[in-house]
């Protein structure tokens, strides 16, 4: 058999397997709270996994080797601000964000938690942030498409618009009939893929070069400049805004959602280890996969033609031809993984935030899941259409997105759940404040405007939310709810369970 049929056989295998995960998890379930946060019964395991995976992307397997690759040590600064980042988020955001949820009517999605958190009776909250999310996300679920065909293109020589398809089909099937217990379910696969990948790649290049020794010994004499995490290059503003990243966490719906389905706030601390250790050897494996393909391309067969092939070309070299199917895999699981999560959370804020916000009769369970799934399609046709033709403004519109999102909704998220004082007005004022702020900053090149936008979006954000919130009041209801979760937190932290009447 030839290179490609091996790899043909590995990408059906991995499509058979989150078609068949999609069929188990449809089977699983019967509600809407089944179909949007998995019945808030996952473990700590697939919320990790989960969140790791949909977080991530392509970027870990072929954008960080490629960069670290080209320059050297110094690109680790973003997936070191990520980190931080995500520890932070899981350490303060989870178990309250996990209890306010529930205690707060058992909010399914981040704008309706907002809404009833403040007390937003004209919803204009909850509509704000639906339209944000479902306009934000479309586009990032059609630039997730637009990898997908471009790697099919790439990989086999499909055309572009069949590699989309099938990369489309696939995802929008396990995601529209399983929900969210499906989308967890396939990320723990992938994310298991792509760490594992991730860690193969760079063992297998260390004994293909003969050891470590040979490895630093050879980067060494190449460029000794590739070691150092700050280069001639490198700036103050540059650094700092590789690591304002992290920031980005606190907002993105598609990661904090994973939170709010964990079975317990207790799990959150297990969920953190999990998560960050998964994050840690993710990262620390694309970056040895970069400094092993420094010694072996520049050693063996010389530069590559294409930096972010880096991953690729060494699983290809490296290993049998169905294995380094499976690396392949590991890419594409790394681009579905996050649209199926995109996905849903445009679904979501559809049909949670925005249809329920103007009709307001009550809805079957049945029914309600039937609007779950239309949303699901309607999302996934919208962005199909605009990845018919692959568009570079929108695959820039992914690096503004996660800015526009950590800028919007992360002061908000992080002031509901510790400050008694926020109101309804101050977060509607911060929200819009934020996603103005990235908009007009990210337009302006120079001086401080290269400045990653998320962070004078997000402190813009911040203060806007304070000041707004001390001139205008707060429901009288917040009181009682916001203490009761607080010592909902604080009773699960010591490890007890709580009385039935605080819950």
């Amino acid at each position: 058999m030839t290179d490609q049929t091996y790899q043909t056989i590995a990408m059906i295998v991995y499509f058979v397997a989150m078609i068949l995960i999609g069929l188990w998890a449809y089977r699983r379930t019967s509600n809407i709270d089944d179909y949007m946060l998995a019945g808030r019964k996952l473990g700590p395991v697939a919320t990790a996994l989960s969140a790791g995976a949909s977080d991530m992307s392509g970027w870990l397997l072929m954008g960080l080797p490629g960069a670290l690759y080209l320059t050297g040590m110094v690109e680790l600064w973003i997936a070191i601000g990520l980190t931080i980042g995500a520890w932070l988020n899981w350490k303060y955001t989870a178990p309250r964000l996990r209890t306010y949820t529930e205690v707060a009517g058992n909010a399914l999605t981040i704008p309706t938690f907002l809404g009833r958190r403040l007390r937003d009776d004209s919803r204009m909250i909850r509509i704000t942030a639906g339209a944000i999310i479902l306009v934000f996300f479309t586009f990032y679920v059609s630039s997730g498409m637009v990898a997908g065909g471009e790697f099919f293109q790439a990989s086999f020589g499909m055309s572009y618009q069949v590699g989309m398809l099938l990369v489309a089909g696939i995802t929008v099937l396990y995601t529209l009939v399983g929900g969210f217990l499906a989308v967890a379910y396939t990320d723990v696969v992938q994310g298991l893929m792509m760490v594992t990948a991730l860690v193969a790649v760079p063992i297998a290049g260390v004994i293909h070069l003969g050891g470590l020794s040979p490895l630093v010994t050879t980067i060494t004499e190449l460029d000794p400049g590739t070691w150092a995490l700050w280069g001639a290059s490198t700036s103050v503003l540059g650094v700092t805004s590789a690591l304002a990243w992290g920031l980005g966490y606190f907002g993105q719906p598609h990661i904090i959602v994973r939170f709010m389905a964990l079975e317990s706030p207790q799990q959150a601390r297990a969920g953190r280890r999990i998560g960050i250790g998964w994050m840690l050897l993710a990262c620390l494996g694309a970056a040895a996969t970069a400094l092993v393909g420094i010694a072996v391309y520049r050693r063996d067969t010389g530069a590559l033609p294409n930096a972010e092939t880096v991953f690729i070309a060494l699983g290809q070299l490296l290993f049998h031809p169905l294995i380094a199917g499976f690396m392949l895999a590991a890419i594409l699981a790394a681009i579905m993984s996050t649209i199926s999560s995109q996905l849903l959370v445009s679904s979501s804020a559809l049909v949670e935030d925005l249809y329920r916000s103007f009709r307001t009769e009550q809805l079957s369970e049945q029914r309600s899941v039937l609007i779950g799934r239309i949303g699901v399609l309607l999302v996934s046709l919208i962005a199909a259409a605009l990845a018919w033709q692959a568009d570079n403004t929108i695959l820039k519109l992914v690096a503004f997105a996660w800015a526009g999102f950590g800028a919007a909704f992360g002061p908000v998220v992080v002031l509901s759940l510790y400050w008694k004082r926020l109101t309804r007005w101050g977060a509607l004022a911060g929200m819009l404040t934020g996603a103005v702020v990235v908009a007009v900053w990210g337009k302006i090149d120079g001086g401080i405007f290269d400045l990653y936008e998320i962070l004078p979006g997000f402190l813009a954000n911040l203060v806007v939310t304070i000041v707004v919130s001390l001139r205008t009041t707060v429901a009288p209801e917040v009181d009682e709810e916001f203490d009761r979760a607080a010592m909902l937190v604080e009773t699960f932290s010591r490890g007890e369970l709580p009385s039935d009447q605080a819950r």
